[in-house]
């Protein structure tokens, strides 16, 4: 196939260009600086250069491909009603582009706020709908084209997508506890995060594109559920810092924009997901990663 990504560069989008070359198929990736489009070079694949407010690059980037993976997003946290709109906008652009091809359309979505009191699984509806919703209800956007001929595919990836050189969630909780000279968690650490390591979330997303139908919810989740205590207290020995709890209303002060997500349960199952695809993780666990100098 010829798949054309969007956030090709990126920590997810870069493993999936080299899982997707590996597996034969041709890649095509959106590329917004020289910077990353002399890395897509390097890797073998075409650059198409523009970005997420470039609609008429990725109206032609879809319309040229068999396939689009979708793994860009602003994450503007200063001004997260932008980046709703980007991500619904470019959705819709992506989308519109496939209507009655039946070509697969996979796109990034994330877990949070999908169950409550139990992991979320892949029969949980996102509950983001509308512009004003997280991440611009893309995912309910995207599967909306099903009934257009689009093979809309959701991949909800875990909160951390962990490895050697992930800049994401923990790297974040990692600086932060440098900076206060102690690795936090919130409240009684009890509540967990899934995750998943960079390699398998790649294979995820390529396996996706090959097999999965239409209307799919796929988890790129390798742990159910890792208790943020425990996340933290890795950080700590890592750090050679103390662990200690921070109080829920104290989390913003500490942590920053990352304290409203490190005290909310974000665990989630993949069964289904195993099933259907024959994915099976095989790459570090998180506390592995931590504690084997990821991060460090």
């Amino acid at each position: 196939m010829r798949v054309f990504i969007t956030g090709a560069s990126g920590w997810i989008g870069s493993a999936t260009v080299a899982e997707l070359l590996g597996a034969g198929h041709e890649v095509v990736g959106l590329a917004r600086s020289e910077g990353s489009a002399a890395a897509l070079e390097a890797q073998g694949a075409t650059v198409l250069r523009g970005d997420l407010d470039d609609l008429d690059a990725l109206r032609r980037g879809a319309a040229d491909a068999d396939a689009v993976a979708h793994l860009a997003n602003k994450h503007d946290w200063a001004n997260p009603a932008e980046s709703n709109r980007a991500e619904r906008a470019a959705v819709e652009t992506l989308a519109e582009a496939l209507v009655g091809s039946d070509r697969p359309l996979v796109l990034a979505s994330g877990l949070a706020g999908l169950a409550q009191g139990r992991p979320g699984s892949e029969t949980d509806p996102s509950p983001a709908v509308g512009p004003d919703s997280m991440r611009g209800g893309s995912e309910n956007l995207a599967l909306s084209y099903v009934d257009r001929g689009v093979r809309a595919i959701s991949a909800r990836f875990a909160p951390t997508v962990h490895g050697t050189g992930d800049h994401g969630f923990v790297a974040y909780l990692t600086t932060t506890a440098r900076r206060h000279c102690v690795s936090a968690y919130v409240g009684d650490g009890s509540v967990a995060w899934s995750a998943v390591h960079r390699s398998d979330a790649a294979r995820l997303v390529r396996l996706g594109l090959e097999q999965a139908p239409a209307g799919s919810l796929l988890h790129a989740v390798a742990e159910e559920g890792i208790a943020t205590r425990d996340i933290a207290a890795a950080i700590g020995e890592a750090l050679g810092v103390p662990v200690t709890s921070v109080a829920p209303e104290d989390a913003l002060e500490h942590f920053g924009f990352i304290g409203m997500f490190f005290g909310m349960d974000m665990s989630a199952t993949s069964t289904r997901t195993r099933e259907l695809l024959g994915w099976t993780p095989t790459g570090p666990t998180l506390l592995e990663d931590i504690k084997g100098g990821a991060y460090t």
